[in-house]
């Protein structure tokens, strides 16, 4: 019981911080806006080290890669099956905002009260090259730290990093810096979440003190909304998988061998410690050593299908919080790719759950003090989110067995 209490130790605070709070405000209604500028303290601490966090984050992970050559074909296969899960659990969490939006029938006109400083103006005029010049680079240095330029910063970190790797040997002292200082900016992030369960919690009391208790059904809807897509993908998908992979023998295989993943993840909320027993069960469900020892570790950074469904929701919440239709065509495309890439490509970065928010907000255009509205989605998605990630790994691993060794992978191996 201790173990299990201080594995959950953070998101109970966090839970019990926003729990907190949505009673102050609907207790205390507006009065509750005494406590904004606790709320406040907490957005400008992680609007300050965004930026630099940002940054660390993504050089570092790039000036330090090493690995890029081995077992070509399994990383290649490997890379498909992550593409395809990754869009299809997106389609999914798609389907799901159609059938249940999370803000509907919720009166979000006071929002204005709340983010004083919000624009939601019209998109400027120009061409699309001319939007895609504008929104991935800046013409000025200076303009990379702010954080309404969230995209070309992310894509000067890139090429700070490919540099860096690209010098080689001469390229090493400066990607030790990068890893340090990613280390320390994540440190700096560990503290300041410290004061997180306080300044969430006074964000959402003055968010329901001003908007309602309305706003409280809407998360109330995300997170019902998100526990049945679970269900549905880890029992009905993640079946067809394996049946895909390796027939009735691989479905069979699969449901001997996921429950101790199954459980580890729920338990421990963390796909890195899943990474042991996910390599145990692979392994026991018939695939091949050396593609479970690739694709296990790999897919714990890379391959995060319910990271994905989670940037659906995420988006789509504040698609309608600020009243935009998400459901045209041109929208159902541009949402998609976008968690596609929030939750599978900014997974990858550490750190990049921070960064994925911000990316989120700054590719639709939504306001910055939007932030903490989707952190809120964040913490109380956390495990069945972790349960989607880290079991997929395992399923994942059969497909790309079938791949690399051929339709008769399993069969031969049980010859």
């Amino acid at each position: 019981m201790t173990r299990v209490l201080k594995q959950y130790a953070t998101t109970i605070l966090l839970l019990a911080g926003i729990i907190l709070g949505g009673l102050s405000g609907l207790v205390f209604g507006e009065k509750t806006m005494v406590v904004k500028p606790l709320g406040d303290l907490f957005l400008n601490l992680m609007f300050m080290i965004l930026i630099p966090l940002v940054f660390f984050s993504i050089t570092s992970a790039i000036a330090n890669m090493t690995e890029m050559k081995r077992l070509g074909k399994i990383i290649g296969a490997t890379f498909l099956v992550f593409l395809g899960t990754g869009f299809i659990s997106a389609i999914i969490g798609y389907l799901g905002v159609l059938v249940m939006d999370p803000l509907k029938n919720i009166d979000t006109t006071s929002l204005e009260k709340l983010m004083s400083t919000a624009t939601q103006g019209e998109t400027t005029s120009g061409s699309v090259l001319q939007k895609l010049v504008e929104t991935f680079t800046v013409s000025d240095f200076q303009e990379l730290l702010s954080k309404n330029n969230m995209l070309a910063l992310i894509v000067f970190s890139l090429l700070i990093g490919v540099g860096t790797s690209l010098a080689g040997e001469n390229g090493q002292p400066f990607a030790k810096f990068l890893g340090s200082a990613n280390d320390v900016m994540m440190k700096v992030v560990s503290v300041i979440m410290i004061y997180a369960p306080i300044g969430l919690g006074c964000f959402f009391a003055t968010t329901i003190g001003s908007l309602g208790a309305q706003m409280i059904t809407g998360y109330a809807r995300i997170m019902l909304l998100y526990l049945l897509i679970t269900v549905v993908y880890f029992f009905g998908v993640m079946s067809l998988y394996a049946l895909t992979a390796g027939g009735r023998l691989g479905l069979k295989n699969f449901w001997r061998n996921i429950p101790q993943p199954a459980i580890t993840a729920i338990a421990t909320s963390s796909s890195a410690a899943c990474i042991p027993i996910n390599l145990t069960s692979t392994k026991a469900m018939g695939v091949p050593a050396d593609i479970a020892e690739t694709v296990i570790p790999l897919g714990a950074n890379t391959h995060k299908d319910g990271s994905v469904i989670g940037g659906i929701l995420k988006i789509a919440f504040l698609f309608s919080l600020f009243e935009k239709n998400f459901s045209s065509p041109q929208n159902m495309v541009s949402i998609i790719l976008g968690a596609f890439l929030v939750g599978m490509v900014m997974g990858a970065i550490p750190g990049g759950g921070m960064v994925a928010e911000t990316v989120i907000i700054t590719l639709f255009g939504f306001p910055m003090e939007a932030l903490p509205l989707i952190l809120i989605i964040s913490t109380i998605i956390d495990i069945p989110a972790t349960l989607l990630n880290s079991s997929g790994n395992t399923v994942s691993a059969m497909l790309v067995a079938r791949i690399v060794e051929g339709k008769s992978w399993l069969s031969s191996r049980h010859n």
